[in-house]
């Protein structure tokens, strides 16, 4: 009967009165096997996104050692593969460069997986049909309480310096006894790390604030936008904090004179960019005295019609304007009227008419907030006024006065 190969290591097994004279080298050749299974150690490059590992009958081959290291530079996700079948144990380090999983199978089972920065070493096992690993999380049991690390049996120098994270440190688990005097220190606290919650109601006093060591970026937000309010309304806690802000009106600044015209003349008055409402003086032209047809008749001219108007606008504004002429005086019986003055948007004030052989009609302010009276003042022998009033002995009557407009705007203080 012809020798046969074991299933897991492919050793040959020689039956008896076979192999006669070459049973010490078979029998060595198996030993060499054997030690390779326990004690073998082979590099091994991957190449390829497929690799599989041999195991040749009564042969040194790769899949046989206990130790395998795989080197090499992977540019995709790679595969090593083992025939299934075969029960062993493997130490195996991922020593290969690229940021790609690897990956070791038994040939149509389940396999054991390298992630793409796990450069590590796993115990694996095959059971003939599925690869698996042999770790902490895999193993039963637990540690004790009676036999835990005692304190202080980890120095610092048995930890690296990555080896310690916050997330391995159970909340509140360092406690200040822990902690010498030095050991926390302002560049080790993460901003806003300390909450209100972790500090008792006196552990911050003044003297532990340095000058000016609370900042813009030390500070939490309000509900208040950063700009720049005018007139502002604002809203203040209890703690000196401004919790509300918005802009008043832009009339709470004084008024301040803008425009000072006197007729006959015209043009547009353009508000300045700030103002949202103007106060607006405006006077008419005054009528002209007429002459007196008898030394003892009176001629008395219209006054202008007078009026204040509080106006408020939208930017932008620019308004055409005429403040009105004075009304002429003349020899005969009836003066010239006083022109109008015109603020488009805003007012038109009338007038005074001409004196006569009487008094002549003063103006109006229609629309006006405020209107001033208007009227004749003084009567005339021989002749007539506009505004004021002028007492002449000759026969031609005077010219009125020009009409005014003055504006006010709320852009400063």
């Amino acid at each position: 009967m012809a020798s046969s190969f074991s299933t897991d290591l492919k050793l040959e097994l020689m039956v008896t009165g076979e192999n006669s004279g070459t049973w010490g080298d078979k029998t060595n050749t198996n030993l060499n096997l054997v030690q390779q299974a326990i004690a073998g150690f082979e590099s091994i490059a991957i190449t390829s996104t497929n690799t599989t590992l041999v195991m040749t009958d009564a042969q040194i081959s790769p899949a046989r050692n206990a130790v395998i290291e795989f080197t090499g530079t992977i540019t995709a996700n790679a595969t090593v593969f083992v025939a299934s079948g075969i029960e062993k144990t493997y130490t195996i380090k991922n020593s290969t460069t690229g940021a790609f999983t690897l990956a070791l199978n038994q040939v149509g089972g389940s396999s054991v997986i390298w992630g793409t920065t796990d450069k590590k070493i796993k115990g694996v096992y095959l059971d003939g049909t599925n690869a698996n690993t042999v770790d902490l999380s895999t193993l039963g049991g637990q540690i004790s309480t009676s036999t835990s690390l005692a304190d202080f049996v980890v120095g610092p120098n048995e930890l690296d310096t990555a080896s310690v994270t916050s997330v391995k440190i159970a909340s509140f688990a360092v406690t200040s006894t822990g902690l010498d005097t030095s050991a926390v220190t302002s560049t080790k606290i993460a901003s806003f790390a300390v909450t209100s919650g972790a500090l008792d109601t006196a552990s911050v006093t003044s003297v532990k604030i340095a000058a000016a060591a609370v900042g813009p970026t030390q500070l939490q937000n309000t509900s208040v936008t950063a700009a720049s309010y005018t007139a502002a309304s604002i809203t203040v806690d209890a703690q000196g904090r401004i919790t509300a802000a918005s802009s008043g009106s832009a009339g709470a600044g004084m008024g301040i004179p803008t425009r000072y015209s006197v007729g006959p003349t015209s043009g547009t008055h353009t508000a300045g960019p700030t103002a949202n409402r103007m106060a607006v003086y405006m006077t008419a032209g005054g009528g002209g005295g007429g002459g007196a047809s008898s030394p003892n008749q009176a001629a008395v001219a219209g006054r202008g019609g007078f009026g204040f108007y509080n106006k408020p606008i939208t930017q932008p504004f620019a308004q055409p304007f005429a403040v009105g002429a004075p009304g002429a005086g003349t020899n005969t019986n009836a003066g010239g009227t006083g022109g109008n003055t015109v603020f488009t948007n805003v007012g038109t004030v009338n007038g005074g008419a001409g004196g006569s052989a009487g008094l002549g009609t003063p103006g109006t302010a229609p629309g006006a907030s405020l209107t001033y009276p208007s009227s004749g003042k003084d009567f005339v022998v021989g002749g007539a006024y506009g505004d004021p009033g002028v007492k002449n002995a000759c026969m031609i009557g005077t010219n009125g006065t020009g009409g005014v407009l003055v504006v006010f705007e709320n852009t400063g203080t």
